[in-house]
């Protein structure tokens, strides 16, 4: 599966900031980039629950592989258009959101996945490793994307990635798994409510997942207007964009990396604050930036933190969490993570038109950092019921309940 998704991952990437520079070129709008930004998230905010639900409910292993699919066939229509010269920035719009309800199905199947593959005690190296592979693709999809950008065109990328999605296929095909705890029987309406009911009483679950959704909102954003400080800012068009994002995703990788080399659970929270308010000091120091290095170099920390931050938040989850909830709370957690964004984007988009990229982005920073302080304060009324909560799951899942508490004080 790791192997498989660094391939479909990279592709991924590669028509991220494929699209983000197509829809630059043909509109030179930042309001247009918040637009398609907020066409492409805003349906996991919508269906994600949905999709818990799925995950829950449905094999998992069989909705990714769907999932996948379809991506694939969204990826070479976008292709086609580009490389025919007829795409139109509505349909660019349209297929975004296709691919946006997509992935309100992929993201908590995927995330739930983690556990059916590699179970409980190794869950927190496997979301490491997933997000390293994840960073270390956003580290080389926007590099290549930039010089193909820049000397053949867009639609290539999209191609691209359109064929990588085949080596994750045969990956998922080639997985032998066993089944997961099912969703007990009732309505639709009855077990999307239990998620939201569980979140709303277990307090360190709701107040990750409100940091996750302030920092969604007000700081990713700066991906969005990523194109704008490329070319009118830095003066440096496709191949600068390539290499913004590209650092970003070095210091993310080194985050996820950081990650991985943890063995317990013990101050993950306090890490997840402590990042959240690097990640906006490091993005108001990105914001004030006219020269290209130096904005360069101080996207990796930005990515660092945001890694750590979005890491040790997924990772605390899906430790409190019972498995018969694990696709539905993560599917709030997809709300949190992707579906705030488009409303940041659309948000960031417009405030862009009227001050400027770069003190939209040092608004996002700041902001960020007050939700840093905030999650701070929270801190010392959150740790008891968390640790009761991971000792009660890691004995649910045949850990003996000493062993687990022990790796919490650890």
């Amino acid at each position: 599966m790791w192997i498989a998704s660094v391939a479909s991952n990279i592709g991924t990437w590669m028509q991220n900031v494929a699209q983000a520079w197509l829809v630059y070129r043909l509109t030179g709008s930042s309001l247009l980039l918040g637009v398609v930004g907020f066409a492409g998230q805003i349906p996991v905010f919508l269906l994600a629950p949905i999709g818990g639900l799925a995950a829950d409910r449905w094999n998992r292993h069989r909705i990714v592989i769907g999932t996948q699919i379809v991506s694939m066939i969204l990826a070479c229509f976008l292709a086609i258009l580009t490389l025919l010269h007829i795409v139109a920035v509505w349909e660019i719009v349209v297929l975004a959101a296709l691919l946006g309800a997509v992935n309100a199905f992929d993201i908590p199947a995927r995330q739930s996945f983690l556990i059916d593959m590699v179970g409980r005690e190794d869950l927190m190296n496997a979301i490491a490793l997933n997000s390293s592979m994840f960073n270390g693709a956003r580290v080389i999809g926007p590099a290549i994307a930039g010089i193909l950008v820049a000397s053949i065109g867009e639609g290539w990328c999209f191609f691209a990635n359109g064929v990588s999605f085949i080596a994750v296929i045969i990956g998922l095909l080639m997985i032998k798994v066993a089944p997961h705890e099912r969703a007990g029987h009732g309505s639709m309406v009855e077990h999307i409510a239990e998620g939201f009911a569980f979140v709303r009483r277990t307090r360190p679950v709701r107040s990750l997942l409100l940091l996750v959704g302030i920092i969604s909102l007000v700081g990713m954003p700066y991906l969005v207007l990523m194109p704008i400080f490329a070319d009118q800012i830095l003066h440096g068009g496709a191949r600068a964009l390539g290499l913004l994002m590209g650092a970003t995703g070095f210091g993310a990788v080194m985050g996820a990396l950081t990650l991985a080399a943890r063995t317990g659970v013990k101050g993950l929270a306090r890490i997840a604050g402590i990042s959240a308010a690097g990640f906006g000091v490091f993005l108001i120091i990105f914001g004030a930036s006219k020269f290209f290095w130096f904005s360069l170099i101080a996207l990796v920390p930005v990515g660092f933190w945001m890694m750590l931050q979005m890491g040790c938040s997924n990772t605390l989850i899906q430790a409190m969490v019972p498995d018969r909830l694990r696709g539905r709370v993560m599917s709030l957690y997809s709300m949190m993570f992707m579906g705030m964004a488009p409303i940041g984007a659309l948000f960031g988009g417009a405030l862009a038109d009227r001050l400027g990229v770069q003190v939209t982005v040092a608004i996002g920073g700041l902001a960020s950092v007050a939700g840093a302080a905030w999650f701070w304060f929270q801190l010392p009324k959150i740790r008891v019921e968390a640790r009761r909560l991971i000792v009660a799951q890691a004995a649910a899942g045949g850990e003996p309940a000493e062993m687990s508490a022990q790796a919490v004080e650890d």
